[in-house]
């Protein structure tokens, strides 16, 4: 029977977690009625995504220590967070990514453009002290909660950061990097990517397995996101901590994408008591959609070599908006929880999160999760899967909270 609204509010916000009353089945409630329920959801638990893309997006936008700070603090109609809209959903600790693209491993200057993102994180919580504050343990984060601050944790997106010194995993520690992806598009001097057809160590180098030991005495998380599957399997024998995808999908569903994680590293990473954060970006969740987006591509590019054109030409400006507009393809927010529902049947709730790769996927997101005001979307649509109050407080904070103090009392002994 459909039950009225502020009563089934009134009903899950009076049961208390030391009661053994039984919990609501979100299941059998409307749709209506879910989604109130993931915004309350959402606004009285601790959320946590694995990874987002601001930090070098303020930098392409010049946002550097010279420029004005970006204004995070009000709406904005660019990008996929700001403070307003993290607010709206509920986030409350998005792990700003330190990215740094392949780019810089040839030309050199990585580490320095490391040094500059985590700056402009830092100037972000120093001129907004009131609403943002950097997070360097789960403790900080429940504390910054409590405080109603919003979490600005930091994790480097591309070892290449360190160049070729194992002294700078621990520089980087000491700013407050906790987590690191191994490798970004291309090979690195760590390890190989699953982007790069190059294989050019065959897994990790002799200088990844000591960067990975390295990061085991320091208590940093290990990102195995972007490596191929040779080298996960090598940081999987070598790494004594957890490890963590901070924003991958299940390779199941986009079969080829070496992007993704199998099967196999799903229970791999589940062996070792870590957990796949799933991501939200469309070519990664669904196959149809990365093919017609590859289809896309290629007809626009084969369209503006016929016409002598390239993509700074207001022709092609506007022949590109229009047949874009016209077949881009289109992906649900209930594939995400489709992901995320399949790597929990397959090795238990424990090892699934959300890293949601915002302001790193362009528009390529699904309808219903476009931006950071929409996780009660995805909470939402988990309800109707059956996953209970439990479950989803495991998914958004909990389960990270686990690895991440794991790897901290492995680094302690």
């Amino acid at each position: 029977m459909k039950k009225i609204l502020p009563i089934v509010v009134s009903l899950v916000l009076s049961i208390s977690c030391s009661e053994k009353e039984k919990e609501v089945d979100y299941s059998l409630l409307s749709d209506e009625e879910r989604l109130e329920m993931a915004k309350e959801f959402t606004k009285n638990t601790i959320l946590v995504d694995g990874h987002m893309d601001l930090p070098f997006r303020m930098y392409n936008m010049g946002n550097t220590m010279t420029g004005d700070v970006y204004d995070f603090i009000n709406k904005s109609d660019q990008g996929n967070i700001d403070y307003v809209r993290a607010k709206e959903g509920g986030m409350d600790a998005p792990f700003m990514a330190i990215y740094i693209p392949a780019g810089y491993q040839e030309k050199g200057g990585a580490k320095d453009l490391a040094d500059t993102l985590i700056m402009m994180v830092e100037r972000l919580a120093e001129t907004w002290p009131d609403q943002l504050a950097l997070a360097k343990s789960p403790k900080e984060i429940e504390d910054n909660f409590s405080k109603g601050l919003l979490s600005l944790p930091m994790g480097i997106e591309n070892a290449a950061a360190i160049e070729d010194k194992l002294e700078n995993v621990e520089y980087f520690y000491d700013k407050g990097i906790r987590y690191m992806t191994l490798t970004h598009g291309k090979d690195n001097l760590v390890g190989d990517s699953s982007y790069d057809d190059a294989e050019t160590h065959g897994g990790l180098s002799d200088f990844g397995k000591e960067v990975v030991k390295e990061m085991n005495r320091l208590g940093m998380i290990i990102d195995v996101s972007h490596i191929t599957d040779k080298t996960f399997f090598d940081v999987a024998e070598i790494s004594d901590a957890p490890i963590v995808a901070t924003h991958s999908s299940a390779r199941k569903f986009t079969p080829g994408f070496e992007r993704n994680v199998s099967d196999e590293i799903i229970k791999k990473i589940a062996e070792k008591d870590g957990m796949v954060m799933i991501t939200f970006g469309g070519s990664f969740v669904d196959q149809s959609f990365s093919e017609k987006n590859t289809e896309n591509r290629a007809h626009i590019q084969s369209w503006m070599e016929e016409n002598g054109l390239d993509r700074r030409d207001s022709a092609a400006m506007e022949y590109i908006k229009t047949y874009m507009s016209e077949n881009k393809p289109t992906v649900h927010v209930s594939k995400v929880a489709e992901h995320i529902d399949y790597v929990a049947k397959m090795v238990g709730i424990d090892h699934v999160g959300l890293g949601s790769d915002f302001d790193g996927v362009g528009d390529t997101l699904p309808d219903g999760l476009k931006d950071a005001s929409m996780y009660p979307n995805l909470i939402a649509e988990l309800m109707k899967l059956g996953y209970s109050k439990e479950d989803l407080e495991k998914i958004c904070y909990k389960n990270f909270f686990r690895v991440w103090n794991a790897v901290e009392a492995i680094a302690k002994k």
